[in-house]
């Protein structure tokens, strides 16, 4: 039996949380890596959005990809619900979930 492919939609931010990146990505533990270690040129290395604060799951990629489009066009004020929601205290999830 073949394992399914998983793909994670992705909210990272910085230390003082004065900015939130969404992402989605079909390896969430390599990528936060990359992230974590700021490899990739572009907005999290520029302003340091190292902390995962929220994940979410799926085994379709064109699901995950529409989810990302969703949630990037959402207000800053409902994407802080939905963090709050699961992580009030916007605690980095990366090590303990995917390191």
């Amino acid at each position: 039996m073949s394992k399914s492919k998983k793909y994670h939609v992705y909210l990272m931010t910085n230390r003082h949380h004065t900015v939130l990146y969404i992402g989605v990505t079909g390896n969430i533990a390599k990528r936060g890596w990359q992230h974590k270690q700021k490899i990739i040129d572009g907005f999290t290395k520029k302003y340091n959005a190292t902390k995962m604060v929220y994940v979410e799951e799926y085994e379709d990629i064109r699901r995950a990809i529409d989810r990302e489009k969703q949630l990037k066009g959402w207000t800053r004020k409902k994407k802080e619900a939905l963090i709050n929601n699961v992580n009030p205290e916007w605690n980095d999830i990366y090590d303990e979930s995917f390191r």
